[in-house]
Formats: C-alpha cells, sequence, structure tokens
C-alpha cells in the first residue's frame, strides 16, 4: 500500500512538471525528483502504457537519440476543474434563453469585475516587470500555472494550465475577453499579442509584451 501511495505521488509531479515545462527527458526528470534515472523510466512507461504519456526522440549530436516525454489530451484530466461540465451547461443555458447578445453580456460583466480587482493590485507598478510579477501571482492564484520571462527585449507571460478551458472552447469570446483585458492593463506602457494558445491545440498559452 505505501508502494502504491509513493508511485502515485510521484506520478503526479511527473505531471506537475511536464505540465509546466513541456517535453523532458528521463535525465531531466529524474534531477528534479531526486530519483535513479532508471526508477524514473519505469513511471513514465508505465504513464505511457496508461496512454497518459507520449514521446519522441530527437537526433542529439553524438550518439543515441534523445527520448523526450510529454503528456498526452487523457492526462489533461489531472488538471480539469470539476465544475467545468457545469459551466458549460449553464452557457449552453444561457445562449439558449437569451441568445448570443445575452452571452456576450454575461462575459462582458465578467470582464469589467475581474478588471477592477487586477486594476488594483498592477496599475500601482510602473513598470512591466513589475507588474507582470503581480498578474502571474494573481493568475497562479485562479489555477493558470502562470509564468514569465523576458527574451530579446520583450517579455513572455506563459501559462501552462487554462482552468477556464472547457469554457472557452463552447465561447471562444472568453479568450477574446482575456486578451482585451490584458491589452488594458498594459496599455500605457507595452502592447500584447497572444502567441500560443491552448484552445487551438498548443501545449499553453503564451503572451508576448513589449514596451512602447
Amino acid at each position: 500500500m505505501k508502494n502504491e501511495k509513493n508511485s502515485s505521488k510521484t506520478s503526479e509531479k511527473i505531471f506537475q512538471l511536464l505540465k509546466e515545462n513541456g517535453e523532458m527527458t528521463a535525465k531531466q526528470l529524474s534531477e528534479i525528483l531526486k530519483m535513479t534515472t532508471m526508477g524514473v523510466r519505469q513511471h513514465l512507461q508505465s504513464l505511457q502504457e496508461a496512454e497518459e504519456l507520449t514521446f519522441f526522440d530527437k537526433k542529439a549530436l553524438r550518439g543515441r537519440p534523445t527520448r523526450y516525454w510529454l503528456l498526452t489530451e487523457k492526462a489533461n484530466r489531472h488538471f480539469q476543474d470539476g465544475h467545468e461540465e457545469l459551466t458549460v451547461q449553464l452557457l449552453i443555458s444561457v445562449r439558449e434563453i437569451f441568445g448570443e447578445q445575452g452571452l456576450d453580456k454575461l462575459i462582458s460583466k465578467r470582464e469589467e469585475s475581474t478588471l477592477v480587482v487586477y486594476k488594483k493590485q498592477l496599475l500601482p507598478f510602473a513598470t512591466i516587470e513589475l507588474r507582470l510579477q503581480a498578474l502571474v501571482k494573481l493568475r497562479n492564484q485562479e489555477g493558470y500555472m502562470a509564468s514569465y520571462e523576458k527574451q530579446q527585449g520583450c517579455y513572455w507571460l506563459f501559462e501552462n494550465h487554462c482552468p477556464i478551458c472547457a469554457a472557452a472552447s463552447e465561447c471562444l469570446n472568453f479568450c477574446r475577453s482575456e486578451l482585451q483585458m490584458f491589452t488594458l492593463l498594459f496599455e500605457e506602457i507595452a502592447t500584447i499579442t497572444r502567441e500560443e494558445h491552448i484552445i487551438e491545440g498548443a501545449r499553453r498559452c503564451a503572451y508576448k509584451i513589449c514596451a512602447l
């Protein structure tokens, strides 16, 4: 029983690492998990058999190709919001009763309320990076598994999970609304564009933020 519990915890950590970082090698995982590479490979093999992981081999400069592991669509169940089915049903009902216009009003109201909270936390900061740090903190509190980094003079906001993915798939205006909200939060100091989109099949949502 204890071994099964430890195995489950290791699997959860592997899911988390792959969700946050994208494809990784067994060696990379073993270093973070402080396990032997052989031990990690056994877990990876088991998760592959359960159809929750897959892999691809990348040609190395020397020697054998390097194997990278990544999550399958089936593995997303470990990150999904338990209320998403209810949320989708409610959206469908709103659309049926009030039409697209009514649904747009609902999304706009959500955007307005969220924007008030976000502005209070972000606008006291004058620089892109400080605002971005505050935004990442807020998004992580909401389950987006967010992070940021600077590349070639621009900042990037990464969101490795979308807790409203099911709702956004049903109504893409949720995604439009979020991009619009981010734009307003940085409008006087930076431009922001969405470069990767989970709804379109990407591993994560990625936003590029460049100073004006």
